[in-house]
């Protein structure tokens, strides 16, 4: 996989909100980046569409963007119902017949299309389905907090609110301060990025928090911190038992709490008026209380998504979150993200000040 051209496939849905796995492999992986196909934005380049992302160029058919040599085809958004639409098999296909991999984060398996799957094996070519879990996953026994170094995971008020992207954009800082740190993915998107990871969100409800474990020992090799990337919210009707799997299986010794400042209500439940989201304090009341069943754990800062916002209207959010909570807020993306990278260090030389001191039960 290391290595690959790609173009993303981001048909009708290319934009800000709309294409969340090719937005982040645009923007960690630019120099990857081939092409975007997208008929709707045909022209265009991706700065244009998401204000980042260079001269990359948006094409409007298969064949006009297999003529730039890409070696990987990524599908980059999910279909209505995360079935493939027949015109994009035809698409696969055309792309494994030109020597493209495919690389997809769909709940449907791309692996498991017949006519797909087998060209690919006449060709030579390979299919990553990255929500596929790996087999023989275990229980959690609690084995993640007696690793040595500091974990972190990122919590949220909802999906899609920066928890995957405030994790990477602290490792890299983190990493030039010359502190050895691990992103850990837990999403397609991340595994893409990263090379390695589980998509705990395909994983069966029993073992999710063995996942999240398995996922912190193995981050844990050669790392000073480690950074679990966060999954849903706990007050999320559809998604809170992944975020659960995650809180308890990770075992973090410090949560990073993240929002988008402009969102009052949770995922699409706005139309119904239901489940307005609560104070962001309520929020690090809940987490800290639920983690701590396992394993004790702190907030220590808030990460902001402003990105709909004006440069004042984000700075006063931000303000506004740190009055609130007490804590160190930035949007790590927009603005400088050392409250957060100052808040990690502090927290981190604590926890070793302070490590020896700990009882911990057997796992």
């Amino acid at each position: 996989m290391q290595g690959s051209r790609f173009l993303i496939l981001a048909d009708g849905e290319f934009g800000p909100l709309t294409s969340k796995t090719a937005n982040s492999v645009i923007r960690y992986r630019p120099e990857r980046i081939a092409a975007v196909l997208d008929r709707q934005h045909a022209g265009k380049t991706v700065q244009d569409v998401l204000g980042f992302g260079g001269a990359t160029p948006v094409l409007g058919s298969m064949t006009e963007a297999l003529k730039l040599r890409p070696d990987a085809v990524l599908i980059g958004i999910a279909p209505v119902g995360g079935k493939l639409p027949e015109e994009w098999r035809a698409w696969l296909l055309e792309a494994v017949d030109a020597g493209c991999s495919i690389w997809s984060g769909l709940h449907t398996f791309i692996g498991d299309d017949t006519a797909i799957a087998a060209r690919a094996k006449a060709r030579g070519t390979e299919i990553y389905d990255f929500r596929r879990p790996p087999a023989n996953l275990p229980v959690a026994s609690g084995k993640a907090k007696h690793v040595e170094p500091f974990v972190i995971l990122t919590v949220g008020t909802d999906c899609n609110v920066g928890k995957m992207t405030s994790q990477l954009q602290i490792t890299q800082k983190l990493n030039e301060r010359g502190l050895r740190t691990r992103f850990v993915a837990t999403g397609q998107t991340g595994i893409m990025i990263e090379g390695w990871g589980i998509a705990v969100d395909a994983v069966v409800a029993d073992f999710i928090a063995g996942a999240a474990e398995w996922l912190v020992l193995e981050g844990s090799k050669d790392a000073d911190i480690v950074l679990v990337e966060g999954q849903g919210s706990l007050n999320h009707p559809g998604y809170s038992g992944v975020t659960c799997g995650l809180l308890h299986g990770s075992c973090p010794d410090a949560l990073i709490l993240c929002h988008q400042a402009t969102r009052d209500y949770i995922g699409d439940y706005r139309k119904a008026g239901w489940l307005k989201i609560p104070p962001l304090s309520d929020y690090v009341k809940l987490y800290e209380g639920v983690a701590g069943f396992v394993h004790p754990t702190k907030t220590i800062g808030i990460s902001l998504n402003t990105y709909d916002m004006t440069e004042a209207e984000a700075r006063a959010a931000c303000e506004a979150a740190t009055r609130e909570t007490g804590l160190p807020c930035t949007d790590p993306v927009r603005f400088d993200p050392s409250p957060l990278i100052d808040a990690v260090a502090r927290a981190r030389a604590e926890y070793v000040a302070t490590r020896a001191q700990r009882v911990f039960e057997p796992a």
